[in-house]
């Protein structure tokens, strides 16, 4: 007889995609109240004349297949489309101090933002502003602070390149660079490690390279839930017999096989394609002590070649012509011994060979990672040992290989490509200077950290946010949502309400913003914008639905009405004039930033265009003008990662979630219906502690100096998890974060790597004598 589970937690044996998808999706059609519309909206998705989908950045066939969406791309976009509204009787029958106690999912789930808002603290009600009023007020409570560096601007992924290019301009002409933005907390070490590396902060391979690739690497990323359309070009390489090996602690459903909805054989017999043929379940923060193991192995591999006559695994004439650094890496890796690698990777010595074995028989490999290498204290260290296992075989700027960051929310690499950064480059300021005629300061300004460290500490007093849920997303929320209530002026740009704006300072607005399935119209008629894809193709989103009311305005004029009514005429900009027709933002893009050549006529071919990416023509624009070998002293993240009784919490999205969004309390794939409130654990490791399945457990944070963090009324899970790592959801867990702990190279916070006690938790009448 099997073991009763906890409610909520059941076997699910069913294959990625295939039915369960299409359940799935009509299901959040009929949530959303959008079933004949939704059906037609999402034929639009990914489409030459359609929209870009607001979730994944993972590009789109030439732009032009017939059905390019996937489940998760589904519930993002009938989450945006859906027909609920948050209105003015909304918000009359709410006080934001009853929202509070909503769940985010039901935040959310009230509808789009219809009307701008400014929150009453008297009656403690959100109720309707006129935009002149609102953007009045905006411009006068930023014109009175000290210094324009008390003002933080931040920026989600979702914002399309015009948004954020205008976003940029106006905060560097108001005179601040503090620009913190979603890739601070998610891919900011591959902006900061890359380019130290192999001299960009991108991926170097294209879609097409896939088809040619005899080998694909995978660490630390849920495709089937974070970036769905990568699971059809991942099924197709393992149909064509590329050999997929992956590293990560969980074994995820989408990584271990994938029914296909497209293809109507594997649907009509409820068939499936294996994914993964090799599968290395390293503990979490084993990453870099798993890479090390990899490239000793081929060192090793290179050696008896050598020895044995031959002329060794290394391509040396890549590492001659294109590389510094070589002897620098190998003699690390020759102190590392496999004794350490193995205790820390997780992973026998054994399997880290039989990898690095395929590894030198293919001729050309792609490296595919997530934010399960970019989210630790040594973060950008990974991210430079992936490029250098790559490079020892030349697997960087050929047809079929390279490295591919998985970025999480399309555009957020636009959004850098267009400026937003916070520590910008002499040629973003000469470019501004080129095309607006005054000269930006070059200081550095606030990261995502930086930022809500300032707000904390009273050192900001204003906060703008171009989308996005920042309070909840960051890490140690208890310290951050105290701090957000200190502002003198918080303003949120978004489509939909969520609890970083009930966090309400002294002046508190929501500006409700057009989506992209939303038709933007201006002056000069139908509007589109454009977003850059992981692999840095450019292309346009034009929005067809009618908006959730006639008031509701586009991000660019937004941004626009903030700027005018701040800036006045400073350095005569011309915002109307650029909102009128997005060509004109258009051009100047092109005109700050060169890459973006011919911008309006090549964006308008079908597919758009790539951007130039010098690694992928190994042009490597490093200091010495060569790709360099980077070395990561040690393997553990932290000291305190030596004490073996603690165990190393990763957190996780769920399926029913993107990024801070939740859609649903269900998380199919992992077994998890209708709650959020589970731990994942080894069997061994709850046994060890006295614990088993269903137990409700105690989570106290084992690192930081300023304050206890701990969370109770977790329920264990058993879950297939190396022994010594614990997994639960993001941002639930972020209450045992310390905002302190972060990558010191990149700033990103440490979500994936977070040493923590688990114990049982206590009874009440325990609780009550203590």
């Amino acid at each position: 007889m099997s073991k009763k589970r906890p409610e909520g937690i059941r076997d699910y044996n069913a294959p990625a995609g295939g039915w369960g998808a299409l359940e799935a999706v009509a299901r959040t059609l009929k949530d959303q109240q959008v079933i004949t519309q939704g059906a037609a909206t999402l034929l639009k998705a990914n489409q030459p004349d359609g929209f870009d989908c607001p979730g994944c950045a993972w590009p789109d066939p030439k732009h032009t297949s017939s059905f390019e969406f996937c489940e998760n791309g589904a519930k993002a976009i009938t989450w945006e489309s859906t027909a609920k509204r948050a209105g003015p009787e909304f918000f009359s029958r709410h006080k934001v101090a009853e929202l509070w106690k909503w769940s985010d999912h039901d935040l959310e789930d009230a509808g789009r933002l219809s009307f701008p808002l400014i929150y009453n603290p008297a009656d403690d009600r959100y109720e309707v502003i006129e935009w002149a009023a609102a953007f009045k007020i905006v411009g006068e409570e930023l014109n009175k602070l000290a210094s324009p560096d008390q003002a933080e601007f931040y920026t989600s992924g979702r914002s399309s390149n015009e948004a954020a290019f205008l976003y940029q301009l106006f905060v560097r002409a108001f005179g601040t660079n503090n620009f913190p933005d979603c890739s601070n907390m998610c891919h900011e070490a591959t902006s900061v490690g890359l380019p130290m590396s192999i001299g960009v902060g991108k991926g170097t391979v294209t879609l097409e390279d896939f088809d040619h690739c005899d080998a694909i690497f995978s660490f630390g990323h849920n495709p089937g839930t974070n970036h769905p359309r990568m699971m059809t070009t991942l099924h197709d390489a393992s149909r064509r017999g590329c050999p997929i090996l992956v590293f990560n602690p969980l074994k995820e459903r989408a990584l271990e096989r994938f029914a296909a909805p497209q293809n109507p054989v594997e649907m009509a017999t409820f068939s499936s394609t294996e994914i993964a043929s090799s599968y290395y379940q390293v503990r979490c923060g084993g990453d870099l002590a798993a890479l090390k193991g990899l490239m000793k192995s081929v060192f090793e591999r290179d050696t008896a070649d050598i020895a044995a006559s031959g002329p060794g695994v290394l391509d040396r004439e890549f590492i001659a012509e294109h590389t510094q650094g070589l002897a620098t890496l190998r003699a690390d890796i020759d102190d590392t011994t496999w004794d350490h690698i193995v205790e820390v990777s997780g992973l026998a010595k054994a399997d880290i060979e039989a990898a690095a074995d395929v590894y030198v028989r293919a001729k050309r490999v792609i490296l595919c990672y997530g934010m399960g290498i970019t989210q630790h204290s040594n973060g950008t260290a990974n991210v430079q040992q992936l490029a250098n296992f790559l490079m020892l075989r030349g697997n960087i700027g050929r047809e079929g290989a390279g490295i591919c960051p998985l970025r999480g929310h399309s555009n957020v690499q636009g959004d850098r490509t267009v400026g937003i950064t916070e520590v910008p480059s002499k040629a973003l300021i000469d470019g501004i200077e080129r095309a607006f005629g005054f000269r930006p300061k070059q200081d550095k300004g606030h990261n995502a950290v930086e930022t809500v460290k300032a707000i904390s500490e009273g050192h900001s007093k204003a906060l703008i946010c171009l989308g996005g849920n920042l309070a909840v997303a960051i890490s140690d929320p208890d310290y951050v949502f105290a701090g957000m209530r200190k502002l003198d002026l918080a303003v949120h740009i978004a489509t939909k309400l969520n609890r970083s704006h009930l966090l309400t300072g002294k002046t508190t607005i929501i500006f409700p913003c057009l989506g992209r399935t939303d038709v933007d119209i201006q002056a000069s008629g139908v509007q589109s914008v454009t977003v850059e894809d992981s692999m840095s193709m450019v292309h346009a989103s034009r929005g067809f639905l009618k908006p959730p009311s006639d008031v509701v305005k586009s991000e660019p004029a937004i941004v626009a009405g903030i700027a005018k009514a701040t800036l006045g005429d400073r350095y005569g900009i011309d915002w109307d004039g650029m909102i009128a027709d997005y060509d004109r933002i258009r051009e100047k893009i092109e005109s700050v930033f060169p890459i973006f050549f011919d911008f309006n006529a090549r964006v308008r071919q079908p597919g758009g265009f790539r951007l130039e990416v010098g690694a992928s023509e190994r042009i490597w624009n490093t200091q010495s003008g060569k790709a360099q070998f980077l070395i990561a002293p040690g393997l553990d993240e932290d000291p305190v990662l030596a004490d073996r009784d603690l165990l190393v919490l990763t957190t996780l999205r769920s399926h029913g979630q993107y990024n801070t969004t939740v859609y649903n309390l269900d998380d199919r794939y992992r077994g998890v219906f209708g709650r959020r409130d589970v731990l994942f654990m080894n069997k061994d490791d709850l046994a060890a502690r006295g614990l088993a399945e269903g137990d409700r457990v105690l989570i106290e944070a084992a690192i930081g100096e300023d304050g206890e963090r701990k969370v109770a009324g977790f329920t264990a899970v058993e879950y297939p998890i190396p022994r010594g790592s614990v997994a639960g959801y993001y941002p639930e867990l972020n209450v045992v974060i310390p905002l302190s702990f972060f990558d010191k190279l990149s700033g990103t916070p440490a979500y994936k790597g977070v040493p923590v006690k688990v114990s049982g938790e206590p009874r009440r009448s325990e609780t009550a004598a203590a």
